[in-house]
């Protein structure tokens, strides 16, 4: 951390909106930040370990070299955002009843990732590691999966998800009934009740 930027540690930001007021880059642990703008927000180089994210905009924030540490997003639109910009490093996230359409995961390491109640359309998981991830009651309409680690995930609650098994390695992954259409849809072979 060089001089210019700050430290933060067990503290707690309401109502932060970053398009009217600064943000100080720096380092934040065991934060926590409720009802806050970040959207379009300058997030580069931020450091966030051990962090809470309730009810937050972060749509369309510059996620350059930003670390994640152990952070948990709740109810927070994170439209079109980068992840696979993240510093990779220790980097781990969960989700739950969160908005993460047209975001990308491009290649990143997020074993055991839990998206819950999730809206993950268009979302780019191409490359990715999400073994054992879970994906419960998640909406993957027309989110890529192409040589995607996926062994060992749970999609037995998630729908609208539809790839190519023999592109992604999906080895004990688990699948509801209804979903298996999803993995067939790439032969165009006709499923009928």
């Amino acid at each position: 951390m060089n001089s210019s930027q700050s430290f933060f540690e067990d503290q707690t930001f309401k109502d932060l909106d970053t398009s009217k007021q600064a943000f100080s880059k720096g380092e934040y642990e065991y934060c926590k930040f409720v009802n806050c703008n970040f959207a379009k927000a300058d997030l580069h180089q931020i450091s966030f370990t051990d962090c809470d994210f309730d009810n937050c905009d972060l749509s369309l924030a510059n996620l350059s070299q930003t670390a994640f540490k152990t952070v948990n997003f709740k109810d927070c639109k994170l439209l079109g955002l980068h992840f696979d910009h993240c510093n990779t490093f220790l980097l781990a996230l969960d989700f739950v009843n969160c908005k993460l359409n047209l975001s990308s995961f491009y290649q990143l390491k997020l074993k055991n990732t839990q998206f819950k109640n999730c809206a993950l359309n268009e979302v780019d998981f191409t490359e990715a590691d999400l073994k054992e991830a879970k994906f419960d009651d998640c909406d993957l309409l027309d989110a890529k999966f192409e040589n995607t680690n996926l062994e060992k995930s749970d999609f037995r609650n998630a729908f609208n998800y539809s790839f190519n098994p023999d592109l992604n390695k999906i080895k004990k992954a688990k699948f509801a009934l209804q979903g298996v259409a999803g993995l067939l849809q790439h032969h165009q072979i006709i499923i009928e009740n």
